[in-house]
């Protein structure tokens, strides 16, 4: 079996077995309450170094542990615009430090299949941060888990890729789980947007104002209210991948969801740039 090599592993987080361990389950200490309406068959992670928001997608994707362990997790992610392209990694498996993570290449290869992507492989892919962010986590907490690693535009077709995901893997007699993986605002001068200046303002304006809009969408299961966030106000870096993991885990049966965390990166670094972090639950 080829095998994808991590390319932030000692970097953006730990290489090691054992310090990766060390760090979920500090990240899991002190877990959030879910409610018992949300049925946690998908969630919304940020994908920043692990200092930054390490603790906010371990959460979420612990929170996925409970009721019924998937046999297949589609991982939406890639910071894409409208006029990119489909992406799906459609064979191999993927270098964590808990050992290789397997794509499921049965349920891949249907999908590709059915929509336009480019197929990534072990040794042909873009560079992506969203995606690899997340699969210690996965393999922590779902060692026997397959997954499969899709990129979509933030367009609405790319809601459809969720929902033939999942209608894909009940072919196949599977039981799934989704996550999209985004970050949220990207403000200050680092990412040429700043619209209310700096300092003080510019913080409270982002947490209450312009990421407020996208976590409602989130907040109301609402996909395409989460793309058309992500392109009016620029406060969601990869909101094909939010939306259609919300899709996605709309067709498994979710119909509530939570906010379990938000952050700032501010809270762990203050600077005059910063990006937002969520971390949700459905």
């Amino acid at each position: 079996m080829e095998i994808r090599r991590a390319q932030f592993m000692g970097s953006w987080y730990p290489a090691s077995e054992n310090e990766c361990r060390e760090k979920i389950e500090d990240f899991i200490a002190d877990l959030p309450q879910v409610k018992p309406e949300v049925k946690r068959i998908g969630g919304i992670v940020p994908h920043a170094g692990w200092v930054y928001s390490g603790k906010i997608a371990a959460q979420v994707i612990a929170a996925l542990k409970k009721n019924n362990p998937p046999d297949v997790i589609a991982v939406f992610g890639m910071h894409l615009g409208p006029r990119h392209p489909n992406f799906i990694m459609a064979s191999g498996a993927w270098e964590t430090p808990f050992g290789p993570l397997a794509i499921a290449e049965d349920v891949a290869g249907q999908l590709a299949k059915g929509f336009r992507f480019e197929i990534e492989s072990p040794d042909r892919h873009v560079q992506d941060n969203t995606i690899e962010l997340q699969l210690p986590f996965i393999k922590y907490f779902f060692p026997d888990v397959r997954i499969v690693p899709i990129g979509v535009p933030p367009v609405s077709r790319s809601l459809a890729i969720g929902e033939a995901f999942v209608d894909i893997a009940r072919h196949f007699g599977y039981t799934a789980k989704v996550i999209g993986s985004t970050d949220l605002t990207h403000y200050g001068a680092n990412y040429g947007f700043s619209p209310v200046g700096s300092g003080p303002k510019a913080i409270q304006w982002v947490k209450n104002e312009n990421d407020k809009k996208l976590v409602e969408r989130i907040e109301a299961m609402d996909p395409q209210g989460v793309i058309d966030q992500a392109m009016e106000n620029s406060n969601a870096c990869c909101g094909g991948a939010a939306a259609t993991a919300m899709a996605a885990a709309k067709s498994l049966g979710a119909e509530k969801s939570q906010i379990l965390a938000y952050s700032t990166s501010c809270d762990v670094v203050p600077n005059e740039s910063f990006v937002g972090y969520v971390g949700a639950i459905f």
